[in-house]
């Protein structure tokens, strides 16, 4: 109920501003507030821009990579507005330096999946137990997660290899995407075997029929608690489109692409 007062506050403030300042909906909308969103949104938050553009008017612009690589971005200045990331430690660290307003909030709880492709010789398996004996009879090409450096579907995806015991066995055989997204395009692209990747991608529908997915343990790996947070330079669009995240519609979307919701843990 806070979040959807707030919300409709924000909304309405905006349509105040805008007013008063003799901005129009669309005009305003000339350089519309960027948001740095992890990869694995790809899907579901741009269902979500797209029902908040339907429903206020207003548009936002998406920028889809690695955690990682964004928080350096936004170190180095990057005019991003919000940061949605994959993993809430990078949140963290930046509110400690003062780069967001505050702490944020927690928007997600994210799943990982091994699919492979149609046609691959690898059988989907969550317990992995498939993965290992065709690596043990020598039956693996390729297999792909994203990079675990810095992004934090590859970190948990590298956690559960470990978590298995084929993790070292695997690294001649490893091709890293260099967010998760990329990942997902390797493991399916008929050039690897399989990977790891993102549950809320392997959800999407045009992901979905290009192979077969089994979802891994949640506790062979740390969880992907994903938390979001305004940045020092956000506007009154950017503070609209982050209340409208919080809000029923937006978590409608989250649920059907897999996440699970803070409220849920």
């Amino acid at each position: 109920m806070l979040h959807e007062i707030r919300r409709r506050a924000a909304i309405g403030l905006i349509a105040w501003w805008a007013f008063a300042t003799g901005i129009t909906a669309s005009s305003a909308q000339d350089d519309p507030p960027v948001i740095a969103a992890a990869s694995d949104l790809q899907f579901a938050v741009e269902e979500i821009a797209a029902a908040f553009a339907a429903e206020t008017g207003m548009r936002v612009r998406l920028s889809m990579g690695s955690t990682g690589n964004f928080a350096r971005q936004i170190r180095a200045g990057a005019p991003f507005q919000i940061f949605m990331a994959a993993d809430e430690k990078f949140i963290d660290d930046l509110h400690a330096d003062g780069l967001t307003r505050d702490e944020g909030d927690l928007y997600a709880i994210g799943r990982i999946v091994m699919m492979v492709p149609h046609g691959s010789s690898l059988v989907t398996d969550g317990q992995l137990d498939t993965l290992a004996a065709a690596l043990e009879a020598g039956e693996i090409n390729r297999f792909a997660i994203a990079n675990p450096e810095h992004a934090p579907y590859g970190m948990r995806a590298a956690e559960a290899l470990r978590h298995k015991g084929l993790w070292d066995d695997l690294q001649p055989f490893m091709v890293l995407g260099e967010n998760v997204s990329q990942a997902a395009q390797f493991a399916l692209s008929g050039n690897a075997d399989g990977g790891i990747i993102a549950y809320s991608l392997a959800l999407a529908p045009n992901v979905q029929e290009l192979g077969t997915y089994e979802l891994i343990p949640e506790d062979w790996h740390a969880p992907l608690r994903q938390r979001m947070a305004l940045l020092n330079n956000a506007g009154p669009v950017a503070e609209a489109f982050y209340d409208y995240i919080n809000g029923p519609s937006a978590r409608e979307i989250m649920v059907r692409y897999g996440f699970g919701l803070p409220e849920d843990e």
